[in-house]
């Protein structure tokens, strides 16, 4: 192989992993297609038997209102939108690995954001639920999530852990999965992880 072949050769090869390796760094939808923070999606279940699509969920009490699965497999739930924290000033693609906001796109009768965020101990379980509004602690790291890829392609996990939203804070990150609790699917930290899908609306 010629000096300008294999130059050619190792360019193209450079390239088709500098691609490969940006296209890694976005959150894909079920459609093959990069989540954008300006778009609707329904969070769903990549595995059957879990219930449905994200959605609120009442608790213990009428507010503040969890963040759960639909119980009828299959439905679509409530759609959400992503912020990221950290503005992307070049495209409206959502990446892995960031800071973002979650929120519902619907209102409630508990007069709070719909914003998903760390809650409080589940009583009988121990594990952290997720429930809705703001965190009005410094740095709102409460409210932070992250979606990471798992193993398998084209399904996620979202995780809390909130390292852009508070770099200098120590806390004890967990990925969302499920509690199943008289009869409504609660999300919640520190389980069995749930693998996700995104679907734009």
């Amino acid at each position: 192989m010629s000096t300008r072949s294999l130059t050619i050769f190792i360019l193209a090869h450079v390239w088709l992993l500098m691609a490969t390796t940006s296209i890694a760094q976005f959150v894909i939808d079920t459609s093959g297609e990069p989540v954008e923070d300006d778009e609707e999606y329904f969070i769903r279940p990549a595995i059957t038997g879990n219930g449905g699509g994200s959605t609120l969920v009442t608790g213990n009490g009428p507010c503040p209102l969890h963040v759960g699965l639909d119980n009828t497999e299959g439905t679509l739930g409530v759609a959400v939108k992503f912020t990221p924290f950290a503005p992307q000033h070049d495209d409206d693609d959502v990446r892995l690995n960031r800071d973002l906001r979650v929120t519902f796109l619907t209102s409630t009768s508990c007069g709070q954001s719909t914003d998903w965020r760390l809650g409080e101990k589940d009583a009988t379980s121990g594990r952290r639920l997720i429930v809705t509004g703001r965190d009005n602690g410094a740095g709102s790291q409460g409210n932070f999530f992250r979606i990471v890829q798992t193993q398998t392609g084209g399904t996620y996990n979202i995780q809390w852990c909130p390292t852009e939203a508070c770099p200098s804070c120590k806390v004890q990150c967990g990925t969302v999965g499920v509690i199943r609790e008289n009869g409504k699917n609660l999300l919640a930290l520190d389980g069995d992880a749930l693998p996700v899908v995104f679907q734009k609306e």
